[in-house]
């Protein structure tokens, strides 16, 4: 397959990521052949990643409303004006593969897992939300939400190597900042408190890993390398390197590692006392 593609032109030999998705769709391909034509759609009958994200997205997100073909146009002009979105999709790809035990290939997030493919649109909406085209990324949070039961804010910021795993029922808000290296369990929100305007909305710095189902709210800061436990509810800001659990929550211990989202342990006993 590569060869053929690289005869015609077709295929960018110079990206790893995009070679090594392009064979593992191909065995995809030749192992559930009633897979081919959804793998060809996505994968092999594009150039490059960038194109490939586009259209995987447009696949997704079309509908009645607005049908795919268009989708995939208007994606791919984004995707091709701000090669920043291919690569924090790719910083994404590889975050996932090295910190979740149950993903072995590339190609599983990209084809199959909806946290991934989440924050890739979000990627896209945020970059339509900066040129002032707010309408079309309603338009894309609101799809991906339906789709996905990720609802990112198109005006969220969000760093590189992100993972949201199983993202079922996320909430992102609008003012939220999430840096590089973040993990996000299902059923995290990073919301207000109330009814307040403005910069309202939490700051997670780089390295930060949010258990399943954790609320976090108001205009606070969950300090570089921290931990949030699974169900805690956080109302004040978190010091560095920290250990939060509870509701409230309190500070139970160090975060044990300086890269907790990538060491992704979520147990907290020896911290207690």
């Amino acid at each position: 397959m590569l060869s053929s593609l690289d005869e015609s032109g077709m295929t960018d030999l110079r990206d790893p990521v995009w070679i090594r998705l392009c064979l593992e769709c191909e065995d995809i391909a030749q192992n559930e052949p009633v897979l081919r034509r959804f793998v060809d759609r996505a994968i092999l009958s594009h150039s490059d990643f960038g194109q490939a994200v586009a259209g995987l997205l447009a696949i997704k997100l079309g509908g009645a409303e607005v049908n795919s073909e268009d989708l995939a146009s208007v994606f791919g002009e984004a995707i091709g004006s701000d090669q920043g979105i291919v690569a924090s999709a790719k910083a994404d790809l590889l975050a996932i593969v090295d910190r979740d035990p149950a993903c072995h290939r590339l190609i599983d997030p990209f084809l199959f897992f909806k946290g991934w493919q989440a924050v890739q649109a979000h990627r896209i909406a945020h970059h339509f939300w900066k040129r002032n085209k707010k309408d079309l990324a309603y338009f894309i949070q609101s799809r991906t939400s339906s789709i996905t039961s990720t609802d990112i804010h198109p005006a969220a910021r969000i760093g590189n190597g992100i993972m949201i795993d199983h993202a079922h029922d996320v909430v992102i808000g609008e003012t939220c900042v999430i840096e590089d290296n973040v993990s996000l369990m299902q059923g995290v929100t990073l919301g207000g408190n109330g009814k307040e305007t403005g910069d309202r909305q939490p700051k997670i710095r780089q390295g930060v890993l949010i258990g399943a189902g954790a609320k976090i709210l108001g205009n606070i800061e969950i300090g570089r390398g921290s931990r949030v436990a699974a169900g805690s509810v956080v109302l004040h800001s978190v010091p560095p390197n920290t250990t939060v659990a509870g509701i409230p929550a309190k500070v139970v211990g160090s975060s044990g590692s300086t890269e907790p989202a990538r060491i992704m342990n979520h147990q907290i006993e020896a911290d207690e006392g």
